[in-house]
């Protein structure tokens, strides 16, 4: 636990963020709780708490600078709560709806949710099978068969919504023959790795 909030503390410079000493406890919390649940459920592949505390929570925080006050936003195939979970715990503004098909990862999210106090609504259906709840953004990292899902996910979007997607540069392609504008940031600390944000 130590390993992981020292972690999140000596980098998050490094992606331009400051995070308040409660917050990190409270991170510390989550990570916590999702390594409890990980070995049941296979929420997230097996990583050191340095690793978890970067490539997981410090790059989901990214989508942070993009949010602005009391965004509400919906969040595709939640798994372990990544991207939004770290969110809505930096940012008790934020409102979110989760959607995860799996209802095992489901009753993870509802335990998350709760323990850490977090404004959210968790649907255990397909995004598919689920009308877009009216959210200026939709965030998603880890949706499964996630390439041959986009064209879905980008018409399920809310007009007018934002998608911050995280991905390489297949994704940017795929955005390209879907005629859908959108802007790309490298994450910190990786080569080939962005994040999207696309617009309607």
């Amino acid at each position: 636990m130590d390993s992981f909030k020292q972690s999140l503390i000596s980098n998050m410079g490094s992606f331009d963020l400051d995070l308040s000493a409660e917050t990190v406890t409270l991170l510390g919390e989550y990570y916590s709780l999702l390594t409890r649940w990980n070995d049941r459920l296979h929420l997230v592949a097996p990583c050191s708490p340095e690793e978890f505390a970067v490539r997981h929570v410090l790059e989901s925080l990214l989508l942070l600078k993009h949010f602005p006050s009391n965004a509400t936003v919906a969040d595709i195939g939640s798994g372990g709560g990544l991207p939004i979970i770290p969110c809505l715990i930096a940012r008790p503004d934020l409102q979110a709806t989760l959607i995860e098909s799996s209802q095992k990862k489901v009753i993870f999210l509802r335990e998350a949710s709760n323990h850490l106090n977090l404004r959210t609504t968790i649907i255990a259906r397909p995004f598919e099978e689920v009308t877009a709840p009216a959210v200026s953004f939709v965030t998603c990292r880890a949706l499964d068969q996630f390439m041959q899902k986009l064209p879905m996910l980008i018409n399920w979007a809310p007009q007018g919504s934002t998608l911050l997607l995280f991905g390489g540069e297949t994704l940017g392609e795929q955005l390209r023959r879907a005629n859908v504008n959108f802007e790309l940031f490298l994450i910190p600390q990786s080569e080939k790795r962005y994040l999207f944000l696309a617009t309607d």
